[in-house]
C-alpha cells in the first residue's frame, strides 16, 4: 500500500532530529524518491547534504538509514546553502525582480509590493533590507543595490520599516544589547574579582543561547514616494492571489542575477540549515525546496505559481537548490497582504 502524504510528513517530524545527527546533512524534507536520476511517484524523507560520501568512509551510526518505518529515504547532494545576496540598472517606478539593497550590503531583489494598515511597502529578505539584523529601523534602502552602483542619496527608493530577527546558532556575532544586563554583569564580576573567584558572568540574549529555530527571513521598507514603484514583477506582471506551496508545484520568479526562471517544490516541510557567512548558522523549519532555480542575488524574489498566485519568498540556496520561505509565514509575521 502507498504511503500517504500525512503520515510521511507525520514521520519526518519524529525522525528530523535524528537525521539532522548524521554529518553533513543540510536540510530534511518530504520529496519523491529518485531513481537513476528521475523522479518516482514513491513518496520519501529527504536529507540533503553537503556532500555525498562512500559509505567505505562512515559508520554505521553515520549512515543515512535506507529507510525509517518503512518509508524510503533518499540523498541529496546540494552543496552548502548560502543566503543569496550578489552584486544591474535604475528602475523609476521599481517593479519586483530588480536589484536592491540597504546602504551597506552588496545587492539582492526586490520581491514585491504588500499593503499594511493600508499603505504600500516593498517586501523582500531581512538579509537583503535589514543586513542580517545589523540595520536600524529607518535605514535608507537603495535601488539598484550598492554592488550594481547604487549609491545614496542619488538612489535611494525606501526606508527600512520592520523585519524579523534572524536566531543565529552563533549568536549573529556580539553580547548582549541590554544595558541593564550588561551592568548588573559588571557588578557581579567585580564583587567575584574581590572574592577571588575566577568565574565570570556574560550577559546575553535568550535567542543567543537557545540558537531559536526560524520561519522566515523577511523584511518591509516604505518607498519615499509611492509613485517610484511599480505592483508587478519584472517579466511576470501582476500577483492573481495568495496560494500554498505543495509538492510537485510548478514555480515561477523573476530575480535580480538570473531573471526568470522556472522550477518545481520538490520538497515541503523542509528543515534547514543556512549559512550567512563566518560562523553564522541559521535552522529554518516548514521550507519550500526546488531545484536550482536561482543565484546570489537573487534573494528577495518572490515565488509565484502558474495562476501567478504569490506562494513564497526565496532567500537561499545552492548550486543545485533553492530555499523558500511559505508567504503564509511571511505575511504573518509582518502582518502584511498582496495588494488587490
Amino acid at each position: 500500500m502507498a504511503a500517504q502524504l500525512h503520515d510521511v510528513r507525520q514521520l519526518l517530524a519524529e525522525a528530523k532530529k535524528e537525521l539532522f545527527g548524521k554529518p553533513n546533512v543540510t536540510a530534511t524534507g518530504v520529496g519523491y524518491k529518485i531513481v537513476k536520476g528521475k523522479p518516482t511517484e514513491e513518496l520519501a524523507l529527504i536529507c540533503s547534504v553537503n556532500s555525498k560520501k562512500s559509505k567505505k568512509f562512515l559508520v554505521e551510526s553515520e549512515m543515512i538509514p535506507a529507510s525509517i518505518q518503512n518509508i524510503p529515504t533518499d540523498v541529496n547532494p546540494t552543496g552548502i546553502i548560502y543566503a543569496q545576496q550578489d552584486p544591474t540598472g535604475k528602475f523609476r517606478p521599481a517593479p519586483g525582480g530588480v536589484s536592491i539593497g540597504h546602504v551597506d550590503i552588496t545587492a539582492g531583489t526586490l520581491g514585491c509590493l504588500v499593503q499594511k494598515n493600508g499603505e504600500i511597502f516593498i517586501l523582500s529578505n531581512n538579509h537583503v533590507l535589514a543586513n542580517s539584523n545589523d540595520a536600524d529601523i529607518g535605514d535608507k534602502i537603495v535601488q539598484p543595490g550598492p554592488t550594481d552602483g547604487g549609491d545614496y542619496p542619488e538612489d535611494r527608493l525606501a526606508e527600512l520599516s520592520d523585519f524579523i530577527r534572524i536566531n543565529f546558532e552563533s549568536g549573529g556575532g556580539g553580547g548582549s544589547t541590554c544595558p541593564i544586563g550588561n551592568a548588573a554583569a559588571g557588578v557581579l564580576n567585580g564583587i567575584a574579582a574581590l572574592l577571588g573567584s575566577q568565574t565570570r558572568l556574560v550577559s546575553t540574549r535568550k535567542s543567543d543561547t537557545q540558537a531559536e529555530e526560524n520561519l522566515v527571513d523577511c523584511a518591509i521598507a516604505k518607498p519615499m514616494v509611492d509613485d517610484w514603484v511599480k505592483n508587478e514583477i519584472l517579466h511576470i506582471g501582476k500577483i492573481k492571489g495568495v496560494a500554498e506551496g505543495t509538492l510537485g508545484m510548478g514555480v515561477k520568479k523573476s530575480g535580480r542575477t538570473t531573471g526568470l526562471r522556472t522550477g518545481t517544490i520538490q520538497q515541503i516541510d523542509v528543515t534547514v540549515d543556512v549559512s550567512y557567512g563566518t560562523n553564522k548558522i541559521a535552522r529554518f523549519v516548514d521550507q519550500l525546496m526546488t531545484g536550482n532555480m536561482s543565484a546570489g542575488g537573487d534573494s528577495g524574489s518572490a515565488v509565484l505559481n502558474d495562476q501567478n498566485e504569490i506562494v513564497g519568498l526565496l532567500y537561499a540556496g545552492s548550486s543545485s537548490n533553492t530555499i523558500i520561505n511559505r508567504i503564509q509565514n511571511v505575511f504573518s509575521a509582518l502582518n502584511v497582504d498582496i495588494i488587490p
